[in-house]
């Protein structure tokens, strides 16, 4: 089950479960559209994995499956590569 992260790792911006901007890698690493394209160029920094679009959860599926409350960000934001 995704964790659906409540938020962009670089830059903070809040991304809910219905956000057609969240973008994850397949060790569920978060990021908003803006910072994977521009700043990442579409790869993780941390695991060096393919960022892609995450799924969004129906919303009659949330009450038994919520996302994450669980902030994540990187102490540095993160740099072009």
């Amino acid at each position: 089950m995704l964790a659906l992260r409540p938020n962009c790792e670089c830059c903070d911006k809040d991304l809910p479960p219905e956000s057609r901007d969240a973008m994850i890698c397949s060790f569920e690493c978060t990021f908003c559209a803006d910072c994977a394209t521009d700043t990442l160029a579409g790869i993780c920094p941390n695991c060096s994995g393919e960022l892609v679009r995450r799924p969004v959860r129906p919303a009659g599926k949330l009450l038994n499956n919520p996302p994450s409350a669980v902030r994540v960000l990187k102490a540095a934001g993160c740099a072009p590569l």
